[in-house]
């Protein structure tokens, strides 16, 4: 089944690094088993603060703001199937897509779900299990895992 990125999920994409937003357009259109939407690309510090003091994120250095370059270096996806999905399953499979579109575009690409698999396009593992092995690593360190399934940014342009 082919998908299209909605007007909202295209203004979404409005500020954001080109091969990110190439790279969520191949995800979509070419490789995804359902469909997503964008809910976020650039975000300010206002915003940014809000987020870190409600638990959202955990830092005020969210690629989500504009980078040196002048455009931001992150995205958040909502998936959707019959209505907004949030189960993890359907992340990891958008996670799948991403990586395939980013090989395509020449991005490397962070996950929000496998954090310490850093540029995750590098790896051929199944993403199911790089995220169970952040899972673990945080666990053994004595410190909760911070699951971001919706969350993409640029490791390495």
């Amino acid at each position: 089944m082919a998908f299209k990125l909605s007007k909202r999920s295209t203004s979404n994409l409005e500020g954001v690094h080109p091969k990110l937003a190439r790279t969520v357009f191949l995800a979509l259109t070419v490789y995804a088993v359902h469909d997503f939407g964008v809910t976020c690309g650039v975000r300010d510090l206002a915003t940014q603060k809000r987020l870190l003091s409600s638990g959202a994120t955990q830092t005020l250095r969210s690629k989500h703001l504009i980078q040196e370059d002048g455009y931001s270096h992150a995205v958040d996806l909502v998936c959707y199937d019959g209505g907004v999905r949030w189960e993890m399953p359907y992340y990891v499979q958008t996670a799948e897509a991403m990586r395939m579109a980013a090989r395509q575009v020449g991005l490397g690409l962070t996950w929000g779900a496998c954090w310490s698999a850093g540029d995750y396009c590098e790896s051929d593992d199944d993403c199911q299990d790089m995220m169970e092995d952040y899972i673990t690593l945080r666990r053994q360190a004595g410190r909760n895992p911070f699951l971001d399934g919706p969350h993409w940014q640029i490791a390495s342009v």
